[in-house]
């Protein structure tokens, strides 16, 4: 039986964004011709079964948390669907971001400044990103990172931005383990269950990965996925009631 969590009617509301139409207007107005051919390429349909659904799963490495100051250093695309992550079609590039990184961020993600240093600048892997991520569905963990980073990135160095709809599984894990703490939750000092990757991902007994590594968390993140849909869904789950607008 399909379990849909008491917000579940207002989701959908939200999700009322005709994406494939939206595309379409997209792609009249875009300047840069990979952007273009990205929105030529279409996007699923709101009804469309998940099952159904190109997906590719996206992690971004940053300097920071804040999009208005950090910038990308590490991106990682994997193609997948519900029931198969291909990783022989897996992309990663590294970029120079335009600001600096921090002593903080090198030991996050442990990409150092000589790393970067003969990198290229994100605006010369526009085209292959696009390439990768053309026609699919983006699926990330957290979506404070990876759309307001890219959309900020490509107003900076195309004078344009991107709009996309995405999965995020930070959000699904919310929905289901995130309800409003009780009153002797609040008394006992009870903590709220951690919706982290590697915290979600044990929830439904994943394999633990290192984080902090574009292509691992990429993955990590579509498989998670793919346990969330096993464990709270159904293979004919619309994408809309899963997707953000």
């Amino acid at each position: 039986m399909l379990y849909l969590p008491p917000d579940a009617e207002n989701k959908q509301e939200k999700s009322a964004v005709n994406w494939p139409e939206r595309f379409q207007e997209l792609a009249k107005t875009a300047k840069h011709p990979a952007l273009k051919r990205y929105y030529e390429a279409g996007i699923a349909s709101a009804d469309i079964a998940i099952e159904y659904v190109p997906m590719v799963a996206v992690d971004f490495e940053t300097t920071g948390m804040n999009p208005n100051k950090h910038g990308i250093i590490s991106i990682a695309v994997v193609p997948m669907t519900l029931g198969r992550i291909d990783m022989s079609k897996a992309q990663q590039w590294v970029v120079k971001p335009r600001r600096l990184l921090t002593e903080e961020s090198v030991t996050i993600h442990g990409i150092t400044h000589s790393e970067i240093e003969q990198a290229p600048d994100l605006a010369e892997i526009i085209d292959p990103l696009l390439n990768a991520v053309a026609g699919k569905v983006w699926v990330v963990h957290y979506n404070g990172i990876e759309r307001p980073f890219l959309q900020g990135a490509f107003e900076e160095r195309l004078n344009e931005t991107i709009h996309f709809p995405l999965i995020d599984t930070m959000e699904i894990e919310a929905r289901f383990h995130r309800q409003k703490r009780s009153l002797w939750d609040k008394l006992t000092g009870k903590k709220p269950v951690s919706i982290r990757l590697a915290d979600s991902r044990e929830r439904y007994n994943l394999p633990f990965y290192a984080p902090h590594d574009a292509m691992t968390d990429a993955l990590a993140c579509g498989e998670l996925l793919q346990a969330q849909v096993a464990h709270h869904f159904a293979a004919e789950t619309a994408i809309s009631d899963i997707w953000l607008p």
